[in-house]
């Protein structure tokens, strides 16, 4: 049965009506453009489109606020450019929209399958109208991000195609079993540039809510979305035991592949006889997680000695919430809705005693790549950019509370464009919480008599849970009261997984997590974008080694006991330095620092350091591999560059804007950025950070992964005259009782506590 392809299930409603703008338009020169905004951005453009061009149809991929230049934002929220200065004077802000619209294909028709036309449009809103102010053709072979309902559409072609419904009943799979994964092609050059593809990973399901992840199959279709067929099918090689030789003898692995080769056969080749094996049909073991399911499997049973916990804030909550404008404990931000990034948060402010003193402009995640790491042909395509060619906004899950988010909530809702031009709603896609952080502090005077005093950290959270697929990201950005600013992603969900035969060996390049299934390793790795303005606009980044007393050894009269170490500050000066390498033997970190700004004590410049050794992870691809050159911030673990704002905005994407089908590093990203003698001292910098895990999956990662944890925290370092916590007032929660009365005296320690 065919079902509506314009929202997905983790969207709550779709906007169609367009009705005059509320008034005033916005409250915030950043706010995300609403689903009425949205509908009357499709609007304009459509009708522009009618009257100025010959286009017939077009087909919205992406419609978003185009933000104001900073320093106009800057001014509009009275944010001087350097703390303890005045503000500029505010001007006027004209409301910007950015539409990425392809040409609609009139069916039935079509005469070939070439993707013919991207459209980037420009549009202003003056009073109540949005005008285009430009509509510009994209380069042949560029492409926008892959729509949703393209992702959900791919499935549908793959169910008409008679090649693959043959191909299923040929291992045992009814056409109504057959489910598949759209996903972004990566890169093949057998294909045109110009055509719209997707590969579908290829799934049987049981049943309506069955784990279809539990059943692959051994095939790969390609999809072309705009002509609706499949293009080719490619069967992988699959594993056999060593004979005399093996591809793979360099890695003392014990098996070889069914092919003779890694490298793609030609399209003109029968697929199935170059991977030179027999059919696998799919592993018929349920592997379910929904409870009812599990419930109904024999022998399972539910723990059932957990006791409940709750969050409860009696008083309410110690945050406010103006529009999209939060503030909490002296931090003052912008939370916004991005389809593209997910959550992304801006004009970051601190109170400290009176001044607001800015620290970030725009903090979020600015792409990530998923590289699988099975070098035979197809499975290298695997490296999707979750952010670039799907958007981490428009996979967010609508929340949950009580489930996803406890405790004390506050929503904020999301919206992006369909196909159509209408807006897909996410109604409660961020949520904003507070938490209890263990101790922010503690001290206890060990004489005689003596006091201790102790106090508990509360951190706010601001959550996001995305989709991709089989795979889950929940991304938490943090804010704490000493200061501190966390980012953390975790990762759950379900591995990607392939089809392992009955007698076939395990191979070197993945872990066998029950019989029949096979998880490929595979890295995550994410850019975090970071546009400072600690203390103001203009800011340095300072590279900290920490090295043993130069040219004094042990015994020497410098350094005597052998026990001296310094360290040493070396600013990143040119745009050809902002590419850094981590060194754990000097544990290098980096500060962001304003060089006008100096502590009192110290006599250092105020600053942020950033904290992220235990969340670094190098690119195992090699160099020169189609990876490296499409993802190229993944070979650096800290990037500096300097800023440019033009007409469309400033420098925001490290793999270029369009990311999908890309072939090469793009001329506009990050690599590209860092180069030449551009100034990066005292200069509007922003500053890339790397971060990710190498995934070897076990079996405990399977049926659903338990989370593991990334962490990136930005520390406060010379910017506080000392801690910013001392007026954080002691713990003492009344509510806070023994486990067990009859065996605890907890009559003892009460006077840390104090307030």
């Amino acid at each position: 049965m065919s079902v509506p392809l314009t929202a997905p299930s983790t969207a709550t409603a779709v906007t169609t009506s367009e009705g005059p703008l509320k008034v005033p338009p916005f409250k915030h020169p950043l706010d995300p453009l609403t689903p009425e905004e949205i509908v009357a951005v499709s609007h304009s453009v459509r009708r522009y489109v009618a009257e100025e061009t010959d286009i017939k149809a077009v087909r919205f991929i992406t419609s978003y606020l185009l933000p104001p230049p900073k320093k106009v934002v800057l001014a509009y929220l009275g944010i001087p450019l350097l703390s303890g200065e005045k503000p500029e004077p505010a001007t006027e802000i004209v409301r910007k929209a950015e539409v990425d619209v392809t040409i609609a294909p009139t069916y039935p028709y079509v005469i070939h399958s070439a993707f013919r036309s991207a459209y980037n449009a420009i549009l202003s809103l003056h009073g109540q109208d949005w005008v285009v102010d430009s509509l510009d053709k994209l380069p042949e072979g560029v492409h926008p991000q892959i729509s949703v309902e393209e992702l959900l559409l791919c499935e549908e072609i793959i169910r008409a195609d008679e090649r693959v419904i043959k191909l299923a009943a040929d291992v045992g799979v009814k056409p109504e079993q057959l489910h598949a994964d759209g996903w972004a092609i990566g890169y093949d050059d057998r294909f045109p540039a110009n055509r719209r593809i997707q590969q579908a990973l290829m799934f049987a399901r049981r049943g309506r809510h069955e784990n279809l992840y539990a059943h692959p199959l051994d095939f790969i279709p390609v999809v072309d979305s705009v002509a609706k067929k499949v293009i080719h099918i490619d069967f992988p090689p699959h594993y056999k035991p060593k004979g005399e030789t093996s591809l793979f003898d360099s890695a003392g692995a014990s098996v070889d592949i069914t092919a003779s080769t890694t490298a793609p056969p030609s399209l003109e080749e029968d697929p199935l006889q170059s991977a030179n094996r027999k059919r696998v049909p799919p592993p018929q073991e349920s592997y379910d997680f929904l409870p009812d399911l599990l419930a109904q499997k024999g022998g399972f049973k539910f723990r059932e000695d957990l006791k409940p916990l709750h969050v409860v804030q009696p008083e309410g909550v110690s945050f406010k919430m103006d529009g999209h404008v939060l503030e909490w404990q002296k931090w003052k931000m912008h939370v916004a809705f991005h389809h593209r990034e997910g959550i992304a948060l801006s004009t970051i402010t601190y109170n400290d005693d009176g001044t607001v003193r800015p620290i970030f402009y725009r903090l979020s995640l600015s792409e990530m790549v998923v590289p699988y790491g099975a070098p035979e042909h197809p499975h290298p395509r695997k490296h999707a950019f979750d952010v670039g060619e799907y958007g981490m906004g428009t996979m967010a899950n609508e929340l949950t509370l009580g489930c996803d988010c406890l405790g004390q909530i506050h929503y904020l809702p999301g919206a992006y464009v369909a196909h159509d031009g209408t807006a897909v709603v996410v109604k409660n896609v961020i949520c904003i919480h507070e938490e209890d952080a263990g101790l922010l502090w503690k001290h206890t005077d060990f004489r005689v008599g003596g006091r201790a005093q102790a106090v508990r950290s509360r951190r706010l959270v601001i959550q996001q849970i995305c989709t991709l697929a089989n795979y889950e990201y929940i991304f938490n950005y943090m804010f704490y009261q000493d200061g501190n600013i966390e980012v953390e992603i975790r990762l759950t969900g379900i591995l990607q997984v392939y089809v392992q035969g009955q007698d076939e060996p395990n191979s070197p390049f993945g872990t066998t997590l029950a019989p029949g299934i096979n998880a490929h390793y595979h890295q995550h790795i994410f850019s975090v974008r970071v546009d400072p303005m600690v203390d103001g606009l203009n800011n340095s980044v300072v590279e900290t080694d920490i090295i043993p007393l130069p040219d004094a050894p042990l015994g020497s009269p410098a350094n005597h006991a052998g026990n001296a170490f310094i360290a040493r500050n070396t600013p990143i000066a040119r745009a050809a330095e902002g590419a850094r390498d981590y060194s754990y033997a000097t544990d290098r970190r980096w500060s962001i620092v304003n060089p006008k700004k100096v502590h009192p004590a110290s006599k250092r410049n105020a600053g942020y350091t950033i904290m992220s050794k235990g969340a670094t992870a190098p690119l195992m691809a090699l160099d020169g591999s189609i990876v490296a050159k499409r993802a190229p911030f993944t070979q650096k673990p800290l990037w500096v560059v300097r800023d440019v704002e033009g007409p469309k905005g400033g420098r925001m994407w490290p793999s270029g804007k369009y990311v999908p089908q890309t072939r090469e590093t793009p001329p506009d990203s990050l690599s590209n950025w860092a180069t030449g003698d551009d100034n990066l001292l005292g200069e509007d910098v922003l500053v890339y950070v790397t971060m990710g895990i190498t995934h070897i999956p076990r079996p405990e990662d399977w049926p659903v992964m338990p989370v593991e944890h990334l962490r990136l925290v930005f520390r406060p370092t010379n910017f506080f005259t000392l801690n910013p916590s001392m007026d954080v007032p002691g713990a003492n929660d009344s509510k806070s009782v023994p486990a067990f009365p009859q065996s605890t005296d907890a009559t003892t320690g009460g006077a840390c506590c104090a307030p």
